[in-house]
């Protein structure tokens, strides 16, 4: 069984794992960043433990050389005068846990790129071997024929005849299938819930699916789990499919569409009647305080504040931070709870933060214009060495130059991410504050209502 996905790369590239955004990125700069990372050596060589020597490569060129690839894409662009707009397709095909090895993993990934692209478009077809059990092939796409100029937009049909034609050859190797019928245009995931799922981080769709399926473990019939459903904060409507809002949210998210069939009505009864009881939610523990005495003078330590106190109050109540007992999600509100999603983001603004000792917008902004001001002077150095790439040390020198600006480009991104993130999150804060003065204003009237009945 494969699952594929092919999207754009336009001129801002998105985030492909800890992929960094650059609007300034010429055509060709950012054609070397999307294939750079599909032919990263780390996760494309495969070595023997026993022999260091025998290496085996999974890049592979289609009408072009893997390794001139982006020069080649570069030159049909200009040839043709298309160098703005889209750069080139992105695509993945991820296939079933040990099901198949990396040789032919990438062979079908050649197969696929040959018969959807290889009559009109240079692909360079790469098999990353970062999981063990999660092979998957990247394919870059010129979006530029080299025979004709014209340019490939990727349609519904192209989506799906992509899919189908990695079904036929998974059936050719013998390998597991989705069944054909079953897929719909619309429900496949995007890259990044896919590698999220892959790297057990929660995902958007995930954290409804958890409170829907709490919601469902804690009532005994349809109308108390509607009734479990806003009480945790959601909007609900009743048609066709069921349709929640989380807090915070403005769109609907229909259940059996996004989940399948145990999510329609009469799934949803079905799984509550097949329950002896509900579970109920556990009581929250208050350890007894511990005294201590100490003996001498304790200095207070100066307090955080500005943007690192923001990030870290903000990390703490997302349960970054260790506690002495661990952070429920269940009562956590909903838009606080959703960017556990970017919980490795958030910390490395955190860290960046701390390590540069970064309070105020204006710390920020000189800390980033430095960065920038480095980043200038990498540029016109790393072409410079280019030129005289064949030269004894200069492949170790541009290697050594493009780390550097890979995380200079990665913090610059993270500047930029707090100067927006940072206004989001007190945003977030008031609003959890506030609902949580509500709740308890609720709670209260309730139980002096109790005493009173």
């Amino acid at each position: 069984m494969a699952v594929t996905s092919i999207w754009a790369i336009k001129r801002s590239l998105s985030e492909v794992v800890d992929y960094v955004k650059n609007p300034d990125k010429t055509t060709g700069d950012a054609l070397t960043d999307v294939i750079g990372y599909a032919v990263d050596s780390e996760k494309t060589v495969e070595t023997d433990d026993e022999n260091t020597e025998n290496i085996v490569s999974f890049i592979t060129g289609i009408n072009c050389y893997a390794a001139t690839g982006i020069d080649e894409m570069v030159a049909v662009k200009r040839h043709f005068g298309k160098a703005d707009g889209i750069i080139a397709y992105h695509g993945y095909q991820s296939f079933a846990p040990e099901e198949a090895t990396p040789e032919i993993a990438h062979e079908i990934g050649i197969k696929l790129a040959e018969r959807l692209w290889g009559n009109r478009y240079q692909v360079v077809v790469a098999t990353h071997l970062d999981k063990t059990h999660h092979l998957h092939n990247h394919f870059v796409l010129n979006n530029v024929s080299f025979i004709d100029g014209k340019i490939y937009h990727r349609t519904g049909k192209d989506y799906r005849d992509m899919w189908r034609t990695s079904d036929e050859l998974c059936k050719e190797y013998r390998l597991s299938t989705i069944d054909i019928e079953s897929p719909h245009y619309g429900k496949h995931k995007s890259y990044g819930e896919w590698r999220a799922e892959q790297e057990g981080r929660p995902t958007w769709r995930g954290l409804i699916k958890e409170d829907v399926d709490r919601c469902i473990k804690e009532s005994m019939t349809d109308r108390q789990f509607f009734v479990n459903l806003k009480k945790a904060g959601y909007e609900v409507k009743i048609g066709k499919d069921i349709s929640v809002r989380p807090p915070g949210k403005e769109r609907f998210v229909r259940l059996a569409r996004n989940f399948g069939e145990n999510y329609t009505m009469d799934g949803i009864i079905k799984r509550i009647l097949a329950q002896q009881r509900p579970s109920l939610p556990m009581l929250e523990y208050k350890p007894k305080p511990k005294v201590m005495k100490l003996r001498g003078e304790i200095k207070p330590r100066k307090k955080a504040s500005g943007f690192r106190a923001l990030y870290f109050h903000y990390c703490y109540l997302l349960g970054v931070f260790k506690r002495k007992k661990p952070q429920s999600n269940r009562k956590m509100h909903f838009l606080l709870k959703e960017d556990i999603i970017k919980m490795d983001k958030l910390t490395d603004e955190a860290r960046l933060l701390g390590r540069n000792r970064i309070d105020t917008e204006q710390q920020l902004s000189s800390y980033k214009e430095s960065l920038e001001v480095r980043l200038n002077e990498l540029i016109p150095e790393k072409r410079k060495l280019y030129r005289n790439q064949n030269e004894e040390g200069v492949k170790g020198e541009i290697s050594d130059i493009n780390k550097e600006i890979a995380t200079i480009r990665k913090e610059i991104n993270l500047c930029d991410d707090i100067a927006i993130r940072s206004g989001i999150m007190r945003e977030k804060l008031k609003k959890n504050r506030e609902d949580q003065t509500k709740e308890n204003k609720q709670r209260k009237e309730k139980s002096r209502n109790d005493k009173l009945r």
